[in-house]
C-alpha cells in the first residue's frame, strides 16, 4: 500500500509532520470497519481526509500548506 509523509503548516501557525494513507489506498474491509455513516459534512477546496498512520486516526491534510515535498513509499499494511 502507498503511503505518504508531508509537512505541512496547522491553522495555529506550527508545522506538523504526518506518515499517512490516503483513503483510495486503503483496503476496504478496514475502511468498512472504521466509517460509522456516510454522510461526512463537505471538506473545504484543498483539504483531504486522510488516515494519520502514527496515531491511528483520521485526519485531514490541507495541501494549500503543504511544505516541500510529500515523499511516497510501499509498506505492508496490517489490518
Amino acid at each position: 500500500m502507498k503511503s505518504y509523509n508531508a509537512t505541512f503548516r496547522k491553522k495555529d501557525g506550527n508545522l506538523r509532520e504526518m506518515n499517512f494513507a490516503k483513503l483510495k489506498d486503503l483496503p476496504p474491509e478496514f475502511l468498512s470497519g472504521k466509517v460509522k455513516g456516510k454522510n461526512a459534512p463537505p471538506l473545504k477546496e484543498g483539504h483531504e481526509l486522510v488516515w494519520d498512520l502514527d496515531v491511528n486516526e483520521f485526519r485531514i491534510v490541507n495541501w494549500t500548506t503543504v511544505l516541500g515535498e510529500v515523499k511516497e513509499k510501499e509498506i505492508n499494511f496490517v489490518l
